[in-house]
């Protein structure tokens, strides 16, 4: 009796501590991650641009988003500048310059195309389509993402039409591998970017559609109601 009671103690303290977790740690973790993004740019210029501009030992203020701010505005300007006042040539020539420049000149083109696909209006370049592509080996099947048809000297190499697909990798979908797939060889699901995202970080455990691991068993299951005897 008393090992029962233990027992049942002992599983209602876990589905409580997973529904805990469940509930904390994603706002944990968001909270966290804006915190440490606003302190980033808090002192990413401002501070170091008043140590410059202010002679002698200057400790400038600590005001919380201020920084932020400044550095948001100064983007904007600098966008505002590069779009109506510098001329395509001046940016050409800067582009020309960091080209030849060793090492820097890959890390430059990469972030560029980063951001490029991130923040471009055009359909082309974002993540448009979640199919599956047999990979590692036929009958194997991965979770990818379309950006659109290939152009240019990779599909002319190509005896058939093919599609830019990206396939990240588990639990970071950050990384991940860059094909070339015929579009007869591509298998489309109806997921969102977002839905296809939860399940290749969770590595399957979170289905769209279903509750996450552990909601169904977070809270203590009701007793079923008693059956009439004669019935």
């Amino acid at each position: 009796m008393l090992r029962r009671f233990f027992d049942a103690a002992r599983e209602a303290l876990r589905r409580y501590f997973v529904a805990g977790v469940l509930f904390f740690a994603p706002i944990g973790v968001t909270i966290w991650a804006i915190v440490s993004i606003i302190r980033w740019l808090d002192n990413l210029v401002l501070p170091r641009l008043l140590r410059v501009v202010v002679p002698g030992d200057y400790s400038p203020p600590s005001i919380p988003f201020l920084g932020t701010i400044f550095t948001l505005l100064l983007i904007v300007l600098i966008g505002f500048i590069a779009r109506h006042l510098l001329g395509g040539e001046v940016i050409r020539f800067w582009e020309r310059l960091m080209r030849r420049v060793p090492v820097a000149s890959n890390i430059y083109a990469a972030v560029k195309q980063l951001l490029e696909a991130i923040f471009a209006d055009s359909s082309h370049t974002r993540f448009n389509r979640v199919v599956l592509v047999e990979y590692p080996r036929k009958g194997l099947y991965a979770v990818a993402f379309s950006t659109g048809p290939a152009r240019g000297i990779v599909q002319e190499k190509t005896p058939t039409n093919v599609v830019n697909c990206f396939l990240p990798t588990t639990p970071n979908p950050t990384s991940g591998f860059y094909l070339l797939v015929p579009e007869d060889q591509l298998i489309d699901v109806d997921l969102t970017v977002e839905d296809a995202f939860k399940l290749i970080m969770s590595a399957g455990l979170v289905t769209p559609g279903r509750p996450a691991p552990g909601e169904e068993s977070a809270l203590p299951a009701m007793p079923a109601p008693e059956t009439p005897s004669g019935a």
